[in-house]
């Protein structure tokens, strides 16, 4: 009554047509399989910078960096990991920064953490904040909803109202 031949087998008017269907399906299901294996990408590891690495410039990145070493100028990361071993000289500005090491400059970012053994000396603008007992921290703090691009905006408005002031005591 029940065979599995007879279950497992196309029948004789679906062969014919099969061939010829799949052939032009199948190139377009593995393009649509190459589009959303594509489509989801899966975020690259942190760049990593060696304690050997001595780095003099600027660096940029949407993605993520961890300093092992030495940066002389200014980093601009999402995700900003100094490590203990790591000295920065320059401004560093990421949506996070966590500090393990030795910062001399300004910090912005909406998600700063100095932790036990961060050394920072220079003014930090953040959204949130984080400092561990054993931090040092020389500077000032200020809290702005966006001190990723605020800081670049606030010091335009000082010197044109600061310039005034000193031509009317010239006169």
């Amino acid at each position: 009554m029940f065979s599995k031949s007879k279950i497992n087998e196309p029948a004789p008017g679906a062969d014919a047509g099969k061939p010829a269907t799949p052939a032009t399906p199948a190139p377009t299901a593995s393009k649509q399989n190459e589009f959303k294996a594509s489509a989801p990408k899966a975020k690259p590891p942190a760049s990593i910078l060696s304690a050997d690495l001595h780095v003099t410039g600027n660096m940029k990145t949407t993605g993520d960096i961890q300093v092992e070493g030495t940066v002389e100028g200014d980093i601009r990361a999402h995700l900003l990991t100094i490590g203990e071993t790591a000295t920065i000289k320059g401004e560093v500005v990421a949506d996070d920064v966590v500090v393990n090491g030795r910062i001399v400059g300004r910090v912005r970012g909406l998600k700063v953490r100095l932790t036990s053994s961060a050394r920072v000396e220079g003014d930090i603008i953040h959204k949130t904040i984080a400092i561990e007992s054993g931090a040092h921290f020389e500077g000032s703090v200020q809290r702005q909803d966006d001190p990723l691009n605020s800081g670049s905006k606030k010091p335009a408005p000082t010197p044109p109202s600061a310039a005034p002031a000193p031509a009317a005591k010239a006169e």
